[in-house]
Formats: structure tokens, sequence, C-alpha cells
């Protein structure tokens, strides 16, 4: 089916570029075409403790499996979604958390080279927040945040039509405001970060310390892994521990959101990232705070559920190597 797909998109005259989603855990490569639309993709999980020359390959590896199948596509450049912090406007990683060894590793260079195609390179808040506004619950508006909230939290802002990059193209990183000065250490290193209380790992260390010491929630009965699954399938069994936590979390992402809302003004606030599978869950209390925490001329924006899912990353690297227009 995917093949047939890629060769109606290009009897049409579509553009093809190769998307590249690098992650802490999955690797991800794809063919896109200029509708967004993800018309082949082979993945593999991330050898993230072994390198970047390890990674690298893996990229290689991955690229030359997905264009053996189709010789006759000459897709028009390759955009890749990376971890930050990097700096996309020279091309180099800092020292990114969640890959051992890219502190000042030129990624974009070393790729160029390997693969023989020009690579655009953005952050993966960024890159998903695009993917997004030109191809998801974003299209049509000028401005929107886009906030992923999973094992960490991250995003992207566009402004008045335009993508928000910032100094060294590293704006977006909205996990790392602080939404309680009191509040648990973050990965980071200061406490009380979003991403120190409302992520997908937040969640499950919440859960963990809770039910130690509750002999009556369903969580971790019997040995079970106490993951952010359980966690919401014992709160629909009503488990009161577990809709504890999950409220917590729910309230801490409806704080930060507020912020983002007063400092960008968006139509819409838009959520991925695996948390955002239980969004129906989560969303009518991270509204509910925008109702009493937002000052009354911000309270009509919108919070909306990511459209692409996992291929927002992948959407918005492809619309880096369709061009400017694309990708705003």
């Amino acid at each position: 089916m995917a093949a047939r797909a890629l060769a109606s998109a290009q009897a049409t005259g579509s553009r093809i570029a190769i998307a590249i989603d690098l992650g802490g855990t999955s690797l991800r490569v794809a063919l896109v075409d200029d509708a967004g639309r993800n018309l082949a993709r082979v993945d593999a999980p991330t050898d993230a403790r072994a390198g970047p020359e390890r990674i690298i390959t893996q990229i290689e590896t991955l690229m030359t499996q997905l264009l053996a199948s189709r010789p006759d596509l000459d897709p028009v450049g390759v955009g890749m979604s990376a971890p930050g912090p990097i700096d996309t406007v020279a091309g180099i990683a800092s020292a990114v958390p969640t890959l051992a060894g890219f502190e000042g590793f030129p990624l974009r260079q070393t790729l160029q080279a390997r693969l023989g195609r020009p690579v655009s390179l953005e952050g993966d808040g960024i890159a998903a927040a695009i993917g997004e506004w030109r191809f998801g619950a974003g299209r049509g508006f000028e401005n929107l945040v886009y906030v992923t909230v999973s094992t960490g939290i991250g995003g992207g802002v566009i402004a008045d039509g335009r993508v928000l990059r910032g100094r060294k193209g590293m704006a977006g990183h909205v996990g790392h405001m602080s939404v309680d000065p009191d509040g648990p250490l973050c990965p980071c290193g200061n406490r009380g970060c979003l991403e120190a209380l409302g992520s997908g790992t937040a969640l499950t260390t919440r859960a963990r310390e809770l039910a130690a010491g509750d002999a009556h929630t369903v969580l971790g009965r019997g040995g079970e892994v106490i993951d952010s699954r359980a966690i919401f399938a014992a709160g629909r069994q009503q488990d009161s521990t577990a809709n504890a936590v999950i409220d917590e979390v729910a309230n801490a992402l409806g704080r930060g959101f507020v912020n983002l809302i007063h400092l960008y003004s968006p139509d819409v606030v838009v959520m991925g990232g695996g948390l955002s599978e239980e969004f129906g869950r989560l969303a009518p209390l991270i509204e509910a705070r925008i109702a009493s925490d937002a000052l009354v001329a911000f309270r009509d924006v919108r919070l909306v559920r990511a459209a692409l899912g996992q291929n927002s990353g992948l959407a918005g690297a492809a619309a880096l190597a369709f061009g400017p227009a694309s990708a705003g």
C-alpha cells in the first residue's frame, strides 16, 4: 500500500523528502511527500549509549534500506529532527542528555558527508511544531504552541506565521520553566521544572512513591511494573492513588500551559507526545486550570491533541527539506 501511495505521489508531481527523527529511544527514517504524508518508514531502537559514530551508521543503514525498494526516487534532501540542546545554526550538538558522546559533535556536517545529500537540522520540539502547523492540528493558524509530553517535555512555537527559533535555534525548551520552585529535582539540575512535575517520568516516579505506602492501590500489585499505561488503567478502575497522581500531573501541565499562553498568545496549544494518548483524561483538568488561572483575555485559547501522533517530528523534518516556504 505504501508503495502504491508513493507511486501516486510521484505521478502527481509531489516532492519527496527523506525525514529522520532521532530520539533517545527510537530512530525513525521515512519518505514523506510535500503534503506531509508518511509514505514509507523504517524504525530501529536508538543505540543511545554507543556514541555518535554508531548512530550515524544506524541512520545511514536505515536510509539505504528505505531507498533500496525505490531506486528511481530522487528525494530533494534530508530533514532531521534531533533532541536538544542542539545548535541548529552551526549544526553542532551540545550536551544531549539522551545521547552519549554528542557534546560538540558536528552533526549536520557529518551527516551530509556520509549521506551525500543536503541536510536540514532542527530540534525535535520545533520540528514537531512545524509538522503540526503545516500538516496537522495547527494547520491554518498563525500562532500556536506545541508541547510534547512524554518521557520529558519539550516544545516549539509558531508566532505571527513564523517559526520561533531563537539564539542558535534552541528556543522551545518549555519543559524547563519552573512551575514550583520548591518542587522535585529535575534532570537539568533545577527544581520544580514543568518536566519534573508534568512528564511521563514525573507521573511514574510519583506513582511509585505513593504506591509504596498504600496497601489499597492496585498499582504494583503482584510485582507488576508501574508505568504510565498501568497508572491510567488503574485510574479507569477508580483507583484513588492512580487518579490522584494523574490529577497532579494534569494540574502541573495546566500551570505550565497557562504560562505559555501568557507568553506567546497562541490561537491553540497542541499537545503531543506519549501522554497525549490519554488526552481525554488529562485535557479537562488542564482546561480547567487555564479557565481559572489565565487572564480573562486568554481563556478562549483552545487545547487540542496533536493530529500526527508520533509522526509530527517526521513531517516537520520533511518540511525542512522542502525549504523555507514549507518550514516557515
